[in-house]
């Protein structure tokens, strides 16, 4: 690629050797996420990932997510770093989901003009999440944009594969009456509702605000919304192994009335105690100043609750004692109950 190089090409606002340059800032990051499948790595046209050999009947799992507008905020701060963790997350976490552990992950990275420094800093991010889902990054597109967006602009996007035995996937026909609810901290906003937040906060007028620091964050507002999304992978791939599991659900755009139910059928709902979940003062401080009601707050963000595992009453103290031993921060704030369909908030 030493002799690719096209003065037109550059005159019209794509410099082929700045994409060159960045895949090669990125091979060190790529390299830390290199799994036992991984055959080759980047540089050809299609990521080759050798599929485990699984007893049963393998299903393979797939997801794919961006980062929405939350990518305002980085590119405010001017800090990337870490909002590629976010991609990752957003396809993982739906794909644990199906108790899949992730394989491989592809990004894609849109520029008005790729500048290979600020690109290396995005797929480290993306790296640092494929190594905390113990996935490979077998591969990725970096395309600059001139004239669609601006110079200082990007978006993301990503896909993830992951594989499960098919017996081993929660079915929620399993979901009971007297089922426990279990809530896994979320760490903050994650990658949803950016649109409300940045509109509650007139972020985009008065982009000064993301510098105020809120006592009752202990930060500024910026660095809490650029906290990236946690990813459970590699804790929920451990309770599997522990306890059975009756269903999982992503707690993502939408909230507690769109996601929880997702996670079982229409013959039972879910009953959730408010004051057993821990909420971060993120969430109190956007409703107040926002004035934003309570039940929009739990329709949109994850309010504290990234990730809920639905198992047996019996169950719970254990499912609770390996969740905390991952490094997980839970509490049951609910359970299943008939009667009733949908999500009650108490």
């Amino acid at each position: 690629m030493k002799d690719s190089y096209s003065e037109s090409y550059k005159a019209a606002g794509v410099d082929v050797t700045s994409g060159y340059r960045a895949v090669e800032l990125m091979k060190k990051h790529i390299e830390r996420t290199k799994t036992k499948g991984m055959i080759e790595g980047i540089g050809g046209f299609g990521g080759l990932f050798a599929l485990p050999k699984l007893a049963g009947e393998p299903v393979l799992v797939s997801g794919t997510d961006g980062v929405g507008t939350k990518l305002k905020i980085a590119m405010l701060l001017d800090k990337h770093d870490t909002i590629g963790i976010d991609c990752v997350a957003m396809c993982v976490n739906d794909i644990i989901c199906a108790a899949a552990q992730p394989l491989f992950f592809l990004d894609y990275i849109a520029l008005g003009k790729n500048i290979p420094e600020k690109v290396e800093k995005i797929v480290s991010g993306v790296a640092e999440g494929c190594v905390q889902a113990g996935a490979s990054l077998v591969g990725g597109e970096t395309a600059e944009h001139p004239g669609m967006m601006k110079e200082d602009e990007y978006d993301i996007a990503g896909f993830s594969v992951g594989i499960v035995e098919r017996s081993r996937i929660p079915d929620k026909n399993n979901v009971k009456p007297g089922d426990a609810i279990i809530a896994l901290s979320s760490s903050g906003v994650h990658s949803n509702a950016f649109s409300l937040t940045r509109k509650v906060f007139n972020i985009d007028s008065d982009t000064n605000i993301i510098q105020k620091h809120f006592n009752e964050l202990g930060r500024t507002l910026g660095e809490e919304l650029l906290i990236p999304t946690r990813i459970y992978v590699k804790s929920i791939l451990a309770l599997l192994e522990k306890v059975k599991v009756h269903s999982l659900c992503h707690i993502t755009g939408g909230g507690f009335y769109e996601n929880i139910p997702r996670a079982f059928n229409d013959n039972v709902g879910a009953v959730i105690q408010k004051s057993a979940i821990e909420i971060p003062p993120i969430f109190n401080l956007i409703a107040s100043t926002g004035k934003v009601p309570e039940r929009d707050m739990f329709n949109t963000y994850n309010m504290g609750v990234g990730m809920c595992v639905i198992t047996a009453s019996e169950d719970a103290d254990t499912a609770m004692r390996v969740l905390s031993s991952s490094g997980e921060k839970v509490a049951v704030i609910g359970e299943i109950q008939a009667g009733m369909s949908g999500v009650e908030i108490k």
